[in-house]
């Protein structure tokens, strides 16, 4: 049963509020369903990656769903675009509920673009009454309760640390850098850290670096004055300004123009800053929370991030883990979306076993916590009030994406670069005529049969796994032939 199959009756939504995105490179979709879901939404249209993005940020209401077509220029029938788009729009707005469709229905395309954060994976063709019913199925789920009393979930050691890291920054003045992968919820510890300080009953407000032009930039966060540009009719306080006393989080902060860094920086130092159009400086007694996925220090080195600013943004740094990290904690927070999900559908939840529990906790979670959420939401759609059996779990995994995050080292298994000495030495006592390039072509040889088989034999798939241009792929492949051909005579 297909997730549109299993969808009960449409869930009301308030006409002409909410706003839904299509991105598709064909006209006859964007004009068909926007036609369509405009009857119950507010409707943007775009063909390309770039252009989707700037409507997001051009729009004054932010969309509660994205449709992505998966076959957009530049690259035509294969999905890289797509997926660029998928985590640009998440980066932008991180709930938005994003549904891609495809021509095809390639079980490897959609299992990736679920861990990146797409809710679910249609295939074409889908009517119009089915894409309507499935955004409102899926709008069902809050993410505004993704909490437990605003905390985070688990009992692990790096959960207990990554808390008392909260807790023990939460009282200073002083910046702090949140750094963790795409999904793995460092704003619920930008929250945590207001939550906690002495301002807690001050303002909170968060700035999104990415989802806001760079031309439009200094504008929102220092404000300007009237007339100081065409448009501006009247004066606005920025964001700096209007957290006052309290904390301005400023999320993907590497995306903040290398222009405008030294204006942040003074305010950081000197608690001033000016609105554009004016002359006087203004006071601010906010303090800053960033955070970013990028690593800073990689592109403070590629200048394009300022040194200075990164040392004064950084005077506290936390690291949130990813999933894969969270050992038993996984299980906890799986746990705890199927009661939150189930309690807010009224589904009855559905069930591991302990074969789909063990399953779970090997699984990495490559799109972390955003991941694990859209999961459990699809689960609860196709088997509310059952037993998973293993198959069904493993049909939501991206199973190629986890074997290049877990198979970094050649099996069999070493728990230090000891115990591969180790191997190492006594391969070479008991082999009487050892060849190392004999050796490393074995294992190249099996690596590329084992992504071969992951991948279905999809090449541009296939180089994905390894981590190697599709290029290099074919000349190691033809390497690895002429090696086992006989010398011609």
């Amino acid at each position: 049963m297909s997730i549109i199959e299993s969808i009960g009756h449409p869930v009301n939504t308030p006409q002409n509020q909410a706003v839904v995105l299509i991105v598709a490179d064909d006209p006859l979709i964007n004009d068909t369903l926007g036609c369509f879901l405009s009857r119950n939404y507010t409707v943007l249209t775009a063909t390309r990656r770039k252009e989707a993005i700037n409507l997001l940020r051009q729009a004054e209401t932010t969309p509660v769903a994205a449709l992505i077509g998966l076959s957009l220029p530049p690259a035509p029938h294969t999905p890289n675009e797509e997926f660029a788009l998928i985590a640009a729009i998440l980066a932008h707005s991180p709930h938005i509920r994003i549904i891609a469709l495809s021509d095809q229905n390639e079980e490897a395309n959609a299992r990736h673009a679920r861990a990146l954060g797409a809710t679910e994976f249609v295939s074409k063709p889908a009517s119009p009454e089915d894409i309507l019913k499935l955004i409102q199925h899926v709008l069902t789920f809050n993410d505004n309760a993704s909490q437990i009393d605003d905390e985070l979930v688990g009992n692990s050691a790096v959960m207990q640390n990554l808390r008392a890291q909260i807790k023990q920054f939460a009282p200073s003045p002083f910046p702090v850098l949140i750094e963790g992968e795409s999904g793995s919820g460092k704003e619920l510890v930008a929250s945590g850290l207001h939550r906690y300080a002495k301002r807690a009953n001050e303002p909170y407000l968060t700035l999104n670096c990415a989802a806001i032009s760079p031309d439009l930039m200094e504008a929102t966060l220092f404000g300007h004055d009237k007339e100081a540009f065409t448009g501006a009719t009247i004066a606005r306080a920025g964001y700096l300004e209007e957290a006052a006393g309290g904390t301005l989080f400023l999320d993907e902060i590497g995306e903040l123009p290398l222009e405008l860094q030294p204006k942040l920086l003074r305010a950081l130092e000197n608690n001033e800053f000016q609105r554009i159009g004016e002359t006087q400086s203004r006071h601010t007694a906010a303090r800053i929370v960033a955070a970013t996925n990028r690593d800073l220090k990689k592109e403070v080195r590629e200048g394009r991030f300022r040194a200075d600013l990164y040392h004064r943004l950084s005077v506290f740094t936390i690291n949130v883990p990813p999933v894969r990290e969270l050992g038993a904690d996984r299980l906890q927070l799986f746990e705890h979306f199927r009661a939150l999900y189930s309690a807010q559908t009224g589904f009855p939840a559905f069930q591991l076993n302990q074969t789909t529990t063990d399953r779970l906790l090997a699984y990495p979670f490559p799109g972390n916590v955003r991941e694990l959420r859209n999961m459990v939401i699809r689960l609860i759609t196709k088997h509310a009030g059952k037993t998973l059996t293993l198959r069904e779990f493993e049909a939501e995994l991206d199973i190629a994406d986890a074997a290049s995050v877990t198979a970094v080292s050649p099996a069999p298994t070493f728990a230090t670069s000891a115990e591969l000495v180790t191997y190492a030495l006594r391969e070479l006592e008991t082999q009487h005529e050892f060849s190392l390039d004999a050796t490393l072509r074995h294992w190249e040889e099996a690596y590329i049969e084992a992504a071969r088989q992951l991948a279905h034999d999809n090449l541009s798939q296939v180089a994905r796994l390894l981590g190697i241009n599709r290029t290099t792929l074919y000349n190691r492949i033809d390497a690895l032939g002429r090696a086992k051909r006989p010398p011609s005579q």
